[in-house]
């Protein structure tokens, strides 16, 4: 049985010309939709291809200035250095379509109880500067926009990617209609960290038991604020064999951890935006088999 009315939305046909060594894999978004499709968790009727967000939309977030610049390839090396992408207009719309598809799903989910974004989860991109992989900040924008509409009264980010969202904390911090819990490692990138409502720092090598444990801990801070939606990053970054990780999570770990997000939220009737979030396995087979798992506790909990 599957979940009534689910939209799933797509970017990978945007696709960035990245140089053979580049260190991002950024063909695992196509892998995943495929992956998907083939062992039947989601159909083609399922399946949307991510509008692009407005300049508009992109404003709510982040500052003129910058996002122009950007926009027109106007960025200097150093601030392309930082974001870890070359310019190209093949990246502006791969970018616009992340940041569509996260506020489309967002906008089905309150509707649907359930959606989710095959990209997204940019969590390290400021108002002004980008940073790690992330130009604009899909997160942040969808927040922004559900308020400013009064689409809600109260949104929710459950960040669990492996790093810190400090360009969540540094965007929406100080605004009272947004929480964030975010349980990320200590040690790992950004080095410098902005605090968000409310930061779980673990320490190098925590393994499945002790992740759960804190995290099931804490998550009622989250529902005691009231939200009307939550904005979920699954990471799947955590996993022990992940690239950029330094925790040593395992493959049932994370599927108990978007399986317990998931259930939390549904049996509160609270709205669930998921988005995919970091996942750096050398190969990229253990990352796809990850977030393959957060589409399977998708259907168990939602079918």
């Amino acid at each position: 049985m599957r979940a009534r009315n689910v939209e799933i939305f797509y970017s990978d046909h945007f696709h960035i010309p990245l140089p053979v060594e580049h260190r991002f894999p950024i063909w695992k978004y196509g892998l995943l939709r495929a992956r998907l499709l083939h062992e039947g968790l989601l159909d083609e009727t399922e399946l949307k291809e991510a509008p692009l967000a407005s300049r508009e939309s992109i404003l709510r977030a982040h500052d003129e200035t910058y996002t122009d610049r950007f926009l027109n390839g106007q960025l200097t090396e150093v601030e392309i250095r930082r974001v870890g992408f070359p310019w190209s207009e093949h990246l502006v719309k791969k970018v616009l379509a992340s940041v569509g598809g996260a506020l489309a799903a967002a906008k089905h989910a309150l509707e649907n109880e359930i959606s989710g974004n095959l990209a997204g989860g940019t969590h390290h991109a400021h108002r002004d500067w980008g940073s790690g992989y992330c130009v604009f900040n899909d997160l942040a924008v969808t927040a922004l926009e559900l308020l400013e509409l009064k689409l809600v009264r109260k949104v929710a980010i459950i960040d669990l990617d492996v790093h810190q969202g400090d360009g969540n904390a540094a965007i929406l911090n100080g605004n009272p209609d947004v929480f964030i819990l975010n349980m990320h490692c200590q040690s790992n990138f950004p080095f410098r960290k902005v605090s968000s409502t409310f930061d779980v720092e673990l320490k190098d090598g925590v393994e499945d038991d002790e992740y759960l444990r804190l995290l099931r801990g804490n998550i009622h801070r989250v529902f005691d604020f009231g939200p009307d939606i939550v904005l979920y990053q699954a990471g799947v970054d955590p996993l022990k064999e992940d690239a950029l990780g330094k925790l040593n999570l395992s493959h049932s770990g994370l599927f108990q951890r978007d399986l317990f997000v998931m259930s939390e939220c549904r049996k509160r009737r609270i709205p669930l935006s998921l988005a995919l979030g970091g996942g750096y396995s050398r190969p990229i087979d253990a990352t796809l088999e990850a977030y393959v798992g957060t589409y399977r506790a998708l259907r168990e909990v939602y079918s």
